[in-house]
């Protein structure tokens, strides 16, 4: 993504995804999560709504700034934000790690050590919902971005209860209006041990 600007402006006002909405219901009481990729705040402003203390984290200034921008002073007070890139990024234990279609922008040379970071932090009975991107997905070949055959997604959620798992491959639509041809497997996962 070369114009996150033109991005936020594209996704203003959208509701929460799917996938987060789908893990939370799972939840008997909110707890800690973190949103790795966060952009302009939809999901984290669910999580907030509904009672969570949440730890924030993106690549971009614009997107925290945009972000803080959105939640109210009483919510605040349950929000850390950093503006972290995925290779530099850490964070503690969470009830829930949350990464709405931002995964596949982690670089190739850094996916492998970042996804044993999501899966280390994880905590018992806890959750991660989020997006990969497959191989057949248009994007694939471009710089800095991961992609993942079917094997590869079975390999790296081996050992996670899968309480939603959807591969997806569709044209569509990106966020700002350009064609696309999609491959996204969409999950929520549960650590049980």
């Amino acid at each position: 993504m070369s114009d996150w600007s033109a991005f936020y402006e594209a996704v203003a006002e959208r509701p929460p995804h799917d996938t987060l909405l789908g893990a939370l219901d799972r939840f008997e009481a909110p707890g800690f999560a973190v949103d790795l990729g966060c952009g302009d705040g939809r999901d984290t402003v669910e999580l907030l709504r509904r009672g969570w203390w949440v730890l924030a984290l993106d690549g971009q200034e614009e997107a925290i700034r945009r972000l803080r921008e959105r939640v109210d002073e009483r919510a605040a007070e349950r929000l850390e934000s950093r503006v972290a890139r995925f290779e530099e990024a850490r964070w503690p234990e969470a009830d829930l790690v949350n990464s709405s279609f931002a995964l596949p922008f982690c670089p190739p040379a850094y996916f492998d050590d970042f996804w044993h970071r999501v899966r280390d932090s994880i905590g018992l009975n806890g959750r991660f919902s989020g997006q990969l991107f497959g191989e057949r997905d248009e994007w694939r070949g471009t710089r800095d971005m991961t992609f993942h055959s079917r094997n590869d997604v079975d390999a790296l959620l081996q050992g996670l209860e899968l309480e939603r798992f959807d591969e997806l491959e569709e044209d569509g639509q990106t966020a700002t209006g350009a064609a696309k041809h999609w491959h996204v497997f969409h999950v929520v996962a549960r650590r049980r041990i």
